[in-house]
Parts: C-alpha cells; sequence; structure tokens
C-alpha cells in the first residue's frame, strides 16, 4: 500500500494505514459469499506522527462525530472487487481528512 496524499503539505504514510477485508453484503452472485471485497480502512490520528499540534486538534475536534478513541475508520463495499473497493475508501478518507483540515475562514 502507498503513502496518501491528502493535501499538498499533508501525505499519510502508508505504516498508519491499517486495512481489514471481509465479506461483503448485496450483489455479486455466488462469489459474494466467497470474497472478501469489503475493505476497511483505518488511522489513528491521535497517535499519528505526521501532525503538528495544531492540525491534530482541528482534525480531533471537527472529526468527533466520526472517531472511535481517535482512529477514524472508513467502510466501503460498493464494488464487487477489493481493489476498487480499497481506492474509493482511499479517496474518501482523503476527501474527509483535507475537509476537516482546511483552517476556519477568517472572520470579516
Amino acid at each position: 500500500m502507498a503513502d496518501l496524499d491528502v493535501t499538498r503539505s499533508l501525505v499519510i504514510p502508508a505504516a498508519e494505514l491499517s486495512e481489514r477485508f471481509s465479506r461483503s453484503s448485496g450483489p455479486g452472485g455466488q462469489g459474494v459469499n466467497t470474497a472478501d471485497s469489503r475493505v476497511e480502512l483505518s488511522w489513528d490520528i491521535a497517535g499519528s506522527a505526521v501532525l503538528g499540534p495544531t492540525l491534530r486538534t482541528r482534525l480531533l475536534t471537527n472529526l468527533s462525530g466520526r472517531l472511535v478513541d481517535g482512529v477514524l475508520t472508513i467502510a466501503c463495499q460498493e464494488h464487487r472487487a477489493q481493489l476498487a473497493n480499497r481506492r474509493t475508501a482511499r479517496a474518501r478518507l482523503a476527501a474527509i481528512v483535507a475537509q476537516a483540515a482546511a483552517p476556519p475562514p477568517r472572520a470579516r
């Protein structure tokens, strides 16, 4: 697994991401019962070494409703193929973190 580019200044190392695979529900014929195509991608924001204190606090505050013990988990089972679900989960994680990491707008 490669590093995840979130923004120009924020790259999540592959070592900090963990993937878990399980059986997906939904369409897929007989293959749905045997293939582990569902992906859960997790990143420990509270324990991340790449975040500064300001960015860590901003992420923990903005994502507080999505975190469990400081860990952000994204699940994807939209596709029949595990690789497609991995790509979708990585893209979702990057988008969520990028949105939460954006600085608040200046007061006028």
